[in-house]
C-alpha cells in the first residue's frame, strides 16, 4: 500500500495535482449552485411581476373560439 501511495517515487507531483483537480471541481460545484440559486430568485421575481395568463379557449371545428364551460364561467 505504501508503494501505492509513492507513486513511484512522484507522490510530491502527483497527489498535489489530484488536490488542485478536487479543489477546482469543488470551486465549480460551488459557482453552479451559486448561479442557479440566482436564476431561480430572478425567475420567480419575473413570473411574480407579470399577471397570470389566461388559457385561450380551444377552437370548434368551424375556427371559432367554443363557448366556455359551466366551470369557466363559475370561475370568473
Amino acid at each position: 500500500m505504501a508503494e501505492f501511495f509513492a507513486m513511484g517515487g512522484y507522490a510530491a507531483y502527483v497527489w498535489p495535482a489530484y488536490g488542485l483537480a478536487a479543489l477546482v471541481m469543488v470551486g465549480l460545484l460551488v459557482a453552479t449552485l451559486k448561479g442557479l440559486r440566482g436564476a431561480e430568485t430572478t425567475l420567480k421575481a419575473l413570473e411574480g411581476s407579470r399577471p397570470a395568463r389566461r388559457r385561450p379557449r380551444p377552437k370548434d371545428s368551424k375556427g371559432q373560439a367554443a363557448a366556455p364551460s359551466a366551470a369557466e364561467v363559475s370561475e370568473g
